[in-house]
């Protein structure tokens, strides 16, 4: 058997795929090695019933996971996964490698992640390559959940909401500042946290406060993240996550009063994966990273 993961912070989709092609598709809690350590990760896999039960007919699993970007943050994953799947070659790669071959179509491009977080890459088939640094949820991660997520309860505590805004948070969720405060700083995974407002944002789409603040991320994330590319506005840049699938039409204006070729949009890179990994049936490397 085949096992794929595809992870963001928030979910992990997980594809268990037997020899005549065929699929499960099952769901954890997101693993992010920045947060989470071997021991935590086989906890929260052991939750997943099927994965458990499979455990020993999978002979090879590819993970691809926010987080996963450098030796030693996916030493720690595959650790965790080995606890688990003892009898598996074991591949982790970043969640950008994830997102470059779900939508890709044959021709150079720019791949980028906008969900709970946000990043970018150039893809040619070949070699996944970064300009610019992912710089996660406090230094970083423009045009993503977290990042609306956290102007939204910025200015909700500096009172700059409109107040219908500011009353339906206050109603819907009982906000207040000790709350807040406690879970960015003292609670853990406080980017899930922050991205989780997003479904309220967008039950605002209609607010001009909302739709600028959209736009605005949108923007940002294009001028950091794929102009920094040399040909930006000659290849397509496709885009993968909740935020982009979701902020769709939003994302479309900002791209073309920039320049930008939007390609594909998808919410789930997990399809592109298995058809991947099925036509490169256990192969070992699917392409090279820099």
């Amino acid at each position: 058997m085949l096992l794929i993961a595809d992870s963001g912070s928030t979910k992990c989709d997980w594809r268990l795929v037997d020899e005549d092609k065929t699929y499960r598709d099952f769901k954890s809690l997101g693993i992010n090695p920045y947060f989470h350590n071997e021991e935590v990760i086989e906890a929260e896999l052991k939750k997943v019933e099927p994965l458990i039960e499979n455990a020993d007919k999978v002979t090879a699993v590819f993970f691809y996971g926010a987080g996963c970007s450098s030796t030693e943050l996916k030493r720690i994953v595959d650790r965790g996964l080995s606890r688990i799947f003892e009898k598996a070659q074991i591949y982790v790669d970043h969640d950008l490698v994830a997102a470059a071959f779900a939508v890709y179509d044959d021709e150079p491009c720019i791949a980028c992640i906008l969900g709970t977080g946000s990043n970018s890459c150039h893809f040619d088939g070949d070699i996944v390559r970064e300009e610019v640094p992912a710089l996660a949820y406090i230094l970083g991660d423009e045009g993503s959940g977290s990042y609306f997520g956290k102007k939204l309860l910025t200015d909700f505590l500096y009172k700059k909401l409109p107040d219908n805004i500011h009353q339906a948070l206050i109603k819907e969720f009982d906000l207040n500042k000790n709350t807040i405060m406690d879970r960015v700083y003292r609670t853990p995974h406080a980017n899930v946290y922050l991205a989780s407002f997003m479904r309220f944002i967008s039950s605002f789409r209609s607010e001009p406060y909302v739709r600028d603040m959209i736009r605005e991320g949108l923007e940002k994330f294009i001028d950091i993240h794929v102009k920094c590319f040399r040909d930006s506005g000659k290849v397509k840049t496709h885009f993968v996550g909740s935020v982009a699938h979701y902020q769709e039409d939003i994302l479309k204006e900002v791209a073309a009063e920039k320049g930008i070729i939007v390609g594909n949009i998808i919410k789930q890179p997990i399809e592109g994966l298995y058809e991947h990994h099925v036509k490169n049936y256990f192969s070992k490397i699917p392409f090279k990273t820099s």
